[in-house]
């Protein structure tokens, strides 16, 4: 199930129907929009699950959005293999609509936990924010703050300027030289690379990818891996004594 396949009857009004449910919409409050983000590998949809195990153990419901999983497919993949099934959130997707048409169902929503958060668009970010704002839904999101230029992802970026709380991964993980990693290295035939897609994502198992733009060439996606590196080796392109080591986020 896609968010795509929701109709809206009306998107300039995406907040209108919000159900009454007790007191609660008499609260002077409203919800919060957190991010937890990392490099690759640190846990971050483990987490994510991990919250969604605990908020509803209390009762409260909510929904699991995500964006581009490792494993293209509609679900949250943990690399320690947790999965749970998610709706896919699409380019265009109003994520107010989404909460419209689960209310329009009769399902109380307490919060939203979207992974990928990063492969949101600034927009969908500031919808999460009016959901937080008006509807009083607790937002977590969880994602990658750079991608493999070091750069900004757009989403992460909103995040970063409206989530009320921002929250790096405690999980470490470390550069092959034993520093803290904090770069997501993209690396072809044992070379750093510099330029292309910002959406290259794939499953270290299966090796599904996700590609926002499929034109990759077989040559490419057989030699392409990611590679987690402290500031000083992903500036001088230093994958180690052993390039490539196993264990490493293959992408195929």
């Amino acid at each position: 199930m896609t968010a795509l396949d929701i109709e809206d009857p009306d998107p300039t009004d995406a907040l209108s129907p919000v159900p009454m449910w007790g007191s609660r919409r008499e609260l002077p409050v409203v919800g919060r929009v957190k991010f937890c983000y990392g490099p690759m590998d640190c846990g971050k949809s483990t987490l994510a699950l991990q919250i969604d195990h605990n908020l509803a153990r209390q009762g409260r419901q909510g929904l699991l959005l995500v964006r581009h999983d490792r494993s293209g497919t509609p679900q949250i993949t943990s690399r320690i293999g947790i999965t749970r099934t998610a709706m896919e959130v699409a380019p265009d997707t109003d994520l107010r609509s989404v909460v419209r048409h689960a209310w329009a169902q009769g399902r109380h929503l307490d919060y939203l936990i979207v992974d990928e958060a990063q492969f949101l668009s600034p927009a969908q970010v500031e919808q999460l924010g009016e959901l937080a704002d008006e509807a009083r839904i607790d937002v977590y999101c969880f994602g990658i703050a750079t991608d493999f230029r070091s750069a900004l992802f757009p989403g992460a970026q909103r995040l970063f300027e409206l989530a009320d709380e921002l929250q790096p991964i405690q999980v470490e993980v470390l550069c092959w030289c034993g520093l803290p990693g904090r770069f997501n290295a993209r690396v072809r035939d044992g070379e750093v690379l510099r330029s292309g897609d910002t959406v290259f994502v794939a499953d270290t198992e299966s090796a599904a990818e996700v590609n926002s733009a499929p034109t990759r060439t077989q040559t490419e996606t057989t030699t392409v891996r990611y590679q987690v590196l402290c500031r000083r080796h992903f500036r001088l392109g230093d994958l180690g004594p052993t390039a490539g080591p196993q264990g490493q986020l293959r992408l195929t």
